[in-house]
């Protein structure tokens, strides 16, 4: 099968299209094909080597952690799932082909979107959710900044604030402006152009952001939770692997509470482009990578 792998970390030209053995299911785990993965900012640090004290050291390895596809076959002591099930989770190693992963982290796929589309959810669908109502606890009649909406997460946290009964400010740039607007925000600021306002109950940082920008978010909310920059006295959190949470966000979509889709969608040999127009902050939303 083919696999997106870096052998060593280094820029975008580091992503090689290998062919691989087809992996075969363990005790508790699922074989998986793979409709689609989708591109995660962190994947830029993971292949750069500037967090493998987050995501370890292991050499060659595939890219990829939000997966889509049809399960094919099952190992020993897995129950719930059987092959021809439509499944989507956050796995390591999903820009290739095929992938397996422990069934435990896999959950059925919403029914009303394309398969390719659910692999849009995981990461940032999970981070959205854990920022919202775990770390935030956003409630109804609150005013919620979110700064970075343009991006995948901020496409989940805007709606799920929005579903939280919050009214939502958002920051975006001009090309995101539309989409952010769209999910649902009250009102979408140009931050290129008009300072971000204060007195909110919760600031939501979704955007990498200097230090002395980071002091200025810390005044803007009562409480901060930050996926990105740390900002002094807020909530800095790494992502939880959750899937209860992913059940609950794919219930969302098929009640059409939750709009999910891809901004982009693209073969998997053109991975390292994306890389390098993500490092240069020429992408927005989620993009989706197929195999073929």
């Amino acid at each position: 099968m083919r696999a997106a792998r870096i052998h060593e970390f280094g820029g975008p030209s580091a992503i090689r299209h290998d062919r691989i053995p087809v992996p075969r299911p363990g005790p508790g785990e699922a074989l998986i094909e793979v409709a689609a993965t989708s591109f995660n900012p962190a994947e830029i640090g993971l292949r750069s080597g500037l967090l493998t004290e987050v995501f370890g050291v292991s050499l060659p390895r595939t890219l990829g952690w939000d997966v889509s596809g049809t399960v094919l076959e099952t190992g020993a002591d897995v129950t719930g799932l059987a092959p021809g099930d439509r499944v989507f989770g956050q796995v390591d190693g999903a820009a290739a082909e095929y992938v397996t992963a422990p069934a435990s982290v896999l959950v059925r796929a919403p029914e009303s979107i394309p398969l390719a589309d659910a692999a849009t959810i995981p990461v940032a669908g999970l981070t959205a959710w854990q920022a919202v109502h775990e770390h935030a606890r956003i409630a109804s009649g609150q005013r919620v900044l979110i700064n970075g909406a343009g991006g995948g997460v901020g496409m989940f946290a805007v709606q799920l604030a929005r579903l939280a009964d919050a009214v939502v400010t958002a920051t975006a740039s001009p090309r995101s402006a539309a989409a952010v607007k769209g999910y649902g925000a009250d009102e979408v600021i140009d931050y290129t152009a008009t300072p971000l306002p204060g007195g909110m109950d919760v600031l939501l940082n979704l955007a990498a952001v200097p230090p002395q920008d980071a002091a200025a978010l810390a005044r803007l909310g009562r409480t901060v939770v930050t996926i990105a920059t740390p900002i002094e006295g807020g909530t800095h959190f790494v992502t939880r692997n959750d899937p209860g949470q992913l059940v609950q966000l794919a219930a969302l979509v098929d009640r059409g509470d939750l709009v999910v889709g891809p901004s982009e969608c693209h073969p998997l040999a053109a991975l390292a482009e994306i890389h390098r127009r993500a490092e240069s902050g020429r992408t927005r939303g989620k993009i989706v990578i197929t195999p073929v």
